[in-house]
């Protein structure tokens, strides 16, 4: 390798007239083919050329370039999330990652958790994002129109309730609460308690499932207590030994947020003599692995999509291709399933 042969001795990145002249053909078929251009007519025999050139010399198109070309790359930016992210977020997020990159994009996890309005904007489309995926409640309209001005193609926003400014991927937790609700009153329960997490991100979350546990217990003249409940054992073992102390405050039906949380308080309810599902029935939501592994099993409300990750991906690449941006656009999520085991 001399010092015009791109590599490491050389300290200079290939190029895609490096590989054209490896692979003895074009730049221009080289850019064909490595972008997979639609309508051109180039045989298998070169393709795999090319590809195994570009492999042989670590070639990997400029992203620069392409935004110079195009006005934008072909990533999907989605800003680092102001909350906890759990399991079935992950899964999503990952499953819809992997279905996205088979579609042509990159997706980029970025930006302060913090930041929202025209000031996160800014610094979003600093990417030239093909389209940004974020939280409703960090959008505004000067955002919205800052993010379009610079050229990205859509932007999808997702949370309980739609946008007014952008299409809206929306999800119900009033859903998880209600279905908690609604098993614990069939069961006998005929007072409860629902725990709200004090932790930031997830308080929000915790009242609106909240909200859902009301609504059906207004419906079945059913009283509620609200819970406030940081992850933490010494404050569940207070609340444990309140309920022990003091019967005719103590619920007989519990919705605790999620299973980590009903993992959290049956611990302190059994610690302080209470049985599970006699005293006190439990429930948790998300239906991790290890709800059926506890003892007693934890019932769960296991939250269900109407549109799988991959369907959500293609609907994404459609809007990006198609430039939609009409805030009227929602995409419903959440269905939910009560999972019934020895808690309850």
């Amino acid at each position: 390798m001399d010092d015009h042969t791109p590599g490491p001795r050389s300290g200079r990145p290939p190029t895609s007239t490096d590989v054209a002249r490896a692979a003895g053909v074009s730049q221009a078929t080289v850019s064909y083919v490595l972008n997979d251009a639609p309508g051109v007519r180039i045989s298998q025999e070169t393709r795999v050329k090319v590809r195994e050139a570009a492999e042989r010399l670590g070639y990997a198109p400029h992203a620069s370039a392409r935004v110079l070309r195009t006005g934008r790359s072909d990533i999907v930016l989605i800003p680092t999330s102001t909350i906890p992210v759990g399991r079935l977020v992950a899964e999503l997020d990952m499953a819809m990652s992997e279905r996205l990159r088979r579609l042509g994009h990159t997706v980029v996890h970025f930006g302060d958790p913090r930041s929202r309005g025209v000031a996160a904007a800014r610094v979003w489309a600093e990417w030239r994002p093909a389209a940004v995926f974020v939280e409703a409640h960090r959008l505004t309209a000067a955002a919205v129109s800052q993010l379009y001005a610079a050229g990205v193609a859509t932007v999808l926003a997702f949370g309980p309730e739609p946008s007014p400014y952008a299409p809206t991927f929306v999800f119900d937790d009033g859903n998880v609460g209600a279905c908690a609700a609604e098993h614990l009153i069939a069961r006998g329960s005929a007072a409860l308690a629902a725990v709200v997490p004090t932790e930031h991100g997830l308080d929000g979350f915790g009242l609106r499932r909240l909200e859902g546990v009301a609504r059906v217990a207004r419906a079945h003249d059913v009283p509620v207590a609200r819970v406030d409940l940081p992850f933490d054992e010494e404050r569940a073992n207070e609340i444990a030994t309140g309920w022990t102390r003091d019967p005719g405050a103590r619920p007989d039906g519990v919705f605790a947020y999620n299973d980590e949380y009903a993992m959290l308080l049956m611990r302190a309810l059994q610690d302080a003599g209470l049985d599970i599902p006699g005293d006190i029935a439990v429930v948790g939501a998300d239906d991790l692995p290890l709800a059926p592994l506890l003892r007693p099993r934890l019932s769960s409300v296991r939250v269900l999509t109407d549109i799988t990750p991959d369907d959500l991906a293609e609907r994404l690449a459609k809007m990006i291709a198609d430039g939609e941006r009409d805030p009227a656009t929602t995409i419903r999520a959440s269905r939910t399933e009560m999972i019934v085991r020895e808690s309850s």
